[in-house]
This record gives C-alpha cells, sequence and structure tokens, in this order.
C-alpha cells in the first residue's frame, strides 16, 4: 500500500500496474494454456475486435466466497472478461473465460459479470458473443454457481430474436453450461480443442459401459456432422474468429435495424448463362447446387452455416445486389435433395433467425419429396417437417422462391409455395410442380389399364407420357397462378434482385398472441 501522502499520480500508477498484472495473470498460467494448444482470452479478444476498441467492465471484480480454500484465492476478474468492442466499427458485447483462472469455472461473481454485460448488450441492441472455455460450475461455491447458470439462461432466451447472440467454443464445455450455446443463434467449435456435452466419458463409461474420448462424444467434428449442434467447425482458432468476424458483418445490430449492405461490384443485371449448363434437364440426374447458388449471389460469395449436417439441404448466408438474404436450397448430390428429419430441422431454424433479423429469404426447389422409410416414420417426419411448414408460413420477411426443377407432394408445397405465402414464385422452364412423378402417378391412377394390357410396359411407359403432357408441362403451375413467371435461368439473378428491391418495404401484421405453439 500506499503512503497516506501518496499523490493522485501514485494512485494512478498503482492503478496500472494492477491493471498490468491482471492482464498478464499468474506466473506460469500464459504458458501453461500455449501447451494445451489454446490461446489466452486477451489473444482472442485482439482476434475478435478491432484493433484497440476493447472496453473492459469489471476487471478488477473478485469473488466473496469463503470454504475450500477459495478466500485464500481470489484473482482479479474472476476468471471472465466482459466488456465491448467493435468489429468493423460496429459495436459488439462480449465476454470471454479465463482458463487460467480456476479453470474458466463459473462461480457466483462470475456469473454476476456475465449477467452484466448480457444486460447491457440487450439495453444497447448490439451482437453479443461469447467466448467459452470454462470447466463448468464452479464446484466450491455449490448452488451459488447453479444459480448463475440459470441467470445466464433466461438471458439468452430474453434476448433471442432480438439481438444476435454466437457462442464461440474454444475449450471445454460441459453439463449445464452446454445449454446457453443451445440457445444462442450460431455456434462455433475448433477441432480438437473444444468439447461439449452433457455428461463427460468417464460417466457414459460408467453408466453405459461405452468407451469414448472427449472428441469422440462432444467434439467439433461431432457436433458438425451428427448432432448439428454446432454451426461452423475450424481448425484452428484464429480461422475460427475471423469467420465470427464475417458472419456479424452479415447480421444486423438487432432486430430494429435492417442487415448491413454494401455497395456491390457484381452487376445486378449480370446474365448467369452458366446456369443452363450446371443443372441437367433429367430431373434424376445429381449436381452441386452450391453452384448455382455461387453463380446467383454477388461475387460467388456465401457463408453455409451447417454445412455438414443435414446435407440433403443448403442454409446459407449471401448477398444479391449488395443486400442480405439467407437462402434455402435442396441439395440434389445429397438423397436426391429430400427432405427429412434433419434437414426440416436445420432449415425450420435457418428461416426463423432469418425471419428474427430481418433477412430476406431465397427459396430455391429441387425436392422429389419427404424421405420415406419406417425410420423416418417412426421418428416423427410429421412433427419435424411441419417445424419447416411453421417457420415459413410464420415468416413475415420477404420471401421468394423459384423452382429449377422438379417440386412434388407435400415437400412443394413446404419449401415456401405460393400457397404458404411466398410473396413471388418463379420456375425455370425445365420445372415439373406435380402430386408426384409422372411414372408414380401413372402407376397408381392407370394400375387396372397397365395390368390388363397386353403390353404392360408400352402402356404404362405411353400413359406416363400423356400424364406428363397433361399435367406436369412447364406452364401447368404458371397458368393457373401458382407461380408468377416461368424464367430463363440466365436470368434468375437480375429477377431475384429486382423483386427484393420491390419488396424491401414489406410489412406484415401477425395475429394478435403471446406467441405460437410450433410443432416440437
Amino acid at each position: 500500500m500506499l503512503r497516506s501522502g501518496a499523490t493522485m499520480r501514485d494512485r494512478t500508477a498503482e492503478l496500472e500496474a494492477l491493471r498490468e498484472e491482471v492482464r498478464l495473470g499468474a506466473p506460469g498460467a500464459t504458458e501453461a494454456q500455449h501447451a494445451r494448444g489454446r490461446l489466452t482470452v486477451r489473444e482472442r479478444l485482439d482476434l475478435l475486435l478491432d484493433e484497440g476498441s476493447f472496453h473492459e467492465v469489471e476487471p478488477l471484480r473478485r469473488h466473496r466466497a469463503t470454504g475450500f480454500g477459495l478466500e485464500a484465492k481470489r484473482p482479479h476478474t474472476d476468471g471472465v472478461v466482459t466488456g465491448w468492442g467493435t468489429v468493423h466499427g460496429r459495436k459488439v458485447f462480449v465476454y470471454a473465460h479465463d482458463f487460467r483462472i480456476f479453470g474458466g469455472a463459473l462461480g457466483e461473481a462470475h456469473a454476476q459479470k456475465i449477467h452484466k454485460i448480457m444486460d447491457l448488450a440487450l439495453a444497447a441492441g448490439a451482437p453479443l458473443v461469447s467466448l467459452n472455455d470454462g470447466a463448468g460450475a464452479r464446484i466450491q461455491e455449490g448452488v451459488s454457481a447453479l444459480a448463475g447458470y440459470g441467470g445466464i439462461f433466461e438471458r439468452n432466451t430474453r434476448a433471442s430474436g432480438v439481438i444476435p447472440q454466437i457462442s464461440v467454443m474454444l475449450g471445454p464445455c460441459a453439463g449445464g453450461a452446454a445449454y446457453s450455446p443451445a440457445l444462442t443463434d450460431f455456434v462455433f467449435m475448433v477441432r480438437e480443442t473444444s468439447q461439449m456435452f452433457i455428461t463427460g466419458p468417464e460417466v457414459v463409461e460408467a453408466v453405459t459401459g461405452e468407451k469414448v474420448t472427449h472428441n469422440g462424444l462432444g467434439g467439433a467434428d461431432v457436433h458438425a456432422e451428427t448432432s448439428g449442434v454446432c454451426h461452423f467447425a475450424h481448425d484452428d482458432e484464429a480461422s475460427c474468429l475471423e469467420e465470427v468476424r464475417y458472419l456479424l458483418s452479415l447480421l444486423p445490430s438487432n432486430n430494429r435495424q435492417a442487415p448491413p449492405a454494401v455497395v456491390p461490384t457484381d452487376p445486378a443485371d449480370r446474365r448467369c448463362e452458366e446456369l443452363a449448363d450446371l443443372v441437367p434437364l433429367e430431373g434424376s440426374r445429381p449436381y452441386d447446387m452450391r453452384a448455382v447458388i455461387e453463380e446467383i449471389v454477388d461475387d460467388g460469395e456465401h457463408m453455409e452455416v451447417h454445412e455438414r449436417w443435414a446435407t440433403s439441404i443448403i442454409c446459407t448466408l449471401a448477398r444479391l445486389g449488395g443486400q442480405v438474404v439467407g437462402i434455402v436450397a435442396n441439395q440434389p448430390q445429397s438423397l436426391a435433395g429430400v427432405l427429412d428429419i434433419h434437414s426440416s430441422e436445420k432449415a425450420a431454424r435457418f428461416v426463423q433467425m432469418c425471419d428474427s433479423f430481418d433477412i430476406p429469404l431465397v427459396t430455391l426447389v429441387d425436392v422429389p419429396g419427404f424421405l420415406p422409410g419406417v425410420d423416418q416414420e417412426h421418428g416423427g417426419i410429421i412433427r419435424h417437417g411441419a417445424k419447416l411448414l411453421y417457420a415459413y408460413c410464420n415468416a413475415t420477411v420477404p420471401r421468394i422462391s423459384v423452382v429449377l426443377r422438379k417440386a412434388y407432394g407435400g415437400a412443394y408445397i413446404v419449401m415456401d409455395s405460393r400457397s404458404i405465402g411466398a410473396d413471388l414464385a418463379y420456375a425455370w422452364p425445365a420445372n415439373e410442380i406435380a402430386v408426384m412423378g409422372a411414372e408414380g402417378a401413372a402407376n397408381v391412377i392407370f394400375r387396372r389399364q397397365i395390368a390388363a394390357s397386353d403390353d404392360p410396359g408400352a402402356t404404362r411407359e405411353r400413359l406416363v407420357k400423356e400424364y406428363r403432357a397433361e399435367l406436369m408441362h412447364p406452364y401447368y403451375a404458371a397458368e393457373r397462378g401458382l407461380v408468377d413467371d416461368v424464367i430463363d435461368p440466365a436470368d434468375t439473378r437480375r429477377v431475384l434482385i429486382r423483386s427484393l428491391d420491390v419488396l424491401r418495404e414489406k410489412h406484415a401484421q401477425l395475429p394478435a398472441r403471446k406467441h405460437g405453439n410450433p410443432p416440437a
């Protein structure tokens, strides 16, 4: 302590020394963190935020817990760094666990710091990013630590659909702590160094006898490919945090602001001549829908969400004419682009997110139907498919759909057809919009006629052609007003940009209600 006659300059010097001590952490702690293959909390914040923009809140906070030796160990920050800064010049709030202190475990003071920064983010109407690297609840503080998690979950829920919430997993996240990321809009993970699970490998083995590693149970690849918990998986922290910055550039600060627009360098009237060659005329031949998207959007750039989970559908953020759009598209390269349990859930959540933050929706349709099978039916494909139907029907943002080739049965309706509220619906000249494919329809309608024929094969072929010519020709839906226009594929980009422009001021009012009751 300084003597009583110390000057203000002396006190200021003392403060600066204390701040430097807080920034550096305990001796050896930084080296230990690097030895684990992980960056320190300050290094992460430097990568996430614009240089020199971070303003820390409560850096000198210390816990007041006693017992189990806690009273002798009261480091500043209490294991979490909170504050705000900017990303591409726009305000962002952040909290980041410091694994060097108590392993990043959450105690009462730690939780109160997080609560404060979450409240500030909501009040200021700015995105919230959490950098997670913690060992769960601080056991020595008992139920007070658990109550801290409850406060975080309640705030996650209150902020949902109001401000973007992004969780970045940079270390372990176990037990109840995993529920906060699950409540946020996006989850990023880093391979090898980050894991998420409710019960760890030791408990799993004790209860079920199954032996599994930490990464095998809850690593980035598991959650990116199998569970769908993780939206983006990266090889290292630097690339992960750079992608977080890019995602923030596509999202509005809150639900009262429009997504950030840019001055486009890609001409709005650029013709997409390659599309006619990218998409085969035959409905059974696969192609990569990503190539179609890249041909249409500004500069071929888009950010795909859940790229490796439920791969029969693509959900991605991009720009058209400088304006952010959300694109939902069937992927014929995977299961022919069918809708199944997982792809329905994936698309439904993406549609809800876009609607929450006023991001227009473009739907590219090439769908043969819902995936048949006992596992799908018993797994609840009806209620899961209804999630996507509900999400589209409930969305009030501008909605435009384009049928590239086939659109059959209930899947056609669910993929944002005119009948469920799409503002504008277009189709390419190869479109087939029908209850089912011509072969299946002919087998049902003309079953007896085919069976009684002297040459069933020839009769079936003739009747299939007749059915297709009568009910599945490219202009059938347009003639009945179910498609607004049949367009040249090369004009798709120009048509979409013009349509989005005319819908920019769209305003739709939902019925007065507390909230809906979507399928579970």
